[in-house]
C-alpha cells in the first residue's frame, strides 16, 4: 500500500518525490521551505482480553471487515505508551476495563506499512457492552472461537500463538511477519 502526499504540510507548496541529501529512500520534499516528509509505518495496539478460560472479541460494526469479529485493537494514538492505547482500544470497542499485561505479538504487515503489537491482559469485571466500532461483544471459551469469521490474519494468528502458549502451561513473546494476501482463488 503505497500511501503519498501532493501538499507541504508546513507551508501548504507542492512537495516532489526525490532522495534528499544524506538519505537512502524516496521521501516527500517540499521545493518551498525545503521540509521532508516522512510517511512511517502505523502501529496498530490492542489487548487478549482474559477472563478465566475465556477471551474477550469484538464482532466489528466498521470495515474493513465489518461484522467480522477481533480483539479489540486500533491505531495507537500521538502521545501514549503501546500499553495506554491497547488499554485505551479496549475501552472504546468493548466499554471494558484491563489491567495490560506482558507484550505478547508482534507482527509485521509490511505490504500495508503496519505493525501489529497484542497484549495480554486480565478483564477488571464483567462490565462490557459493545463501543461504537462494536456490533456486540462476547467472551468466548477456545472451542468457541468463530474461527472462521476472524477478522484479521494478525489477530487469527495471535489467538492460534495464544491457545498453544496456554496447552504449554507457559506464555511467550511471539514476533512474526506476515506476507500479502494471495489474491481470491489463488493458492
Amino acid at each position: 500500500m503505497k500511501r503519498s502526499m501532493k501538499f507541504c504540510s508546513d507551508c501548504g507548496a507542492t512537495v516532489s518525490l526525490r532522495i534528499p541529501p544524506g538519505d537512502t529512500l524516496p521521501r516527500h520534499v517540499c521545493g518551498s521551505c525545503g521540509s521532508v516528509h516522512y510517511l512511517n509505518p502505523k502501529i496498530v495496539v490492542g489487548a487478549i482480553p482474559e477472563w478465566e478460560d475465556r477471551i474477550l472479541l469484538c464482532r466489528r460494526a466498521i470495515e474493513p471487515r465489518l461484522g467480522h469479529w477481533t480483539l479489540p485493537a486500533g491505531f495507537m494514538e500521538n502521545a501514549e505508551t503501546t500499553a495506554q492505547a491497547a488499554a485505551r482500544e479496549t475501552l472504546e470497542e468493548a466499554c471494558a476495563r484491563i489491567e495490560v499485561g506482558d507484550i505478547f505479538t508482534l507482527i509485521n504487515v509490511p505490504h500495508i506499512s503496519q505493525v501489529h503489537i497484542l497484549y495480554r491482559a486480565q478483564l477488571l469485571d464483567l462490565d462490557f457492552r459493545p463501543g461504537e466500532e462494536s456490533l456486540e461483544v462476547a467472551l468466548f471459551s477456545e472451542s468457541e472461537i468463530p474461527w472462521d469469521d476472524i477478522a484479521f490474519r494478525s489477530i487469527a494468528l495471535t489467538l492460534r500463538y495464544y491457545y498453544e502458549d496456554r496447552r504449554k502451561g507457559a506464555y511467550r513473546f511471539h514476533i512474526d511477519d506476515l506476507a500479502a494476501a494471495p489474491p481470491l482463488g489463488v493458492i
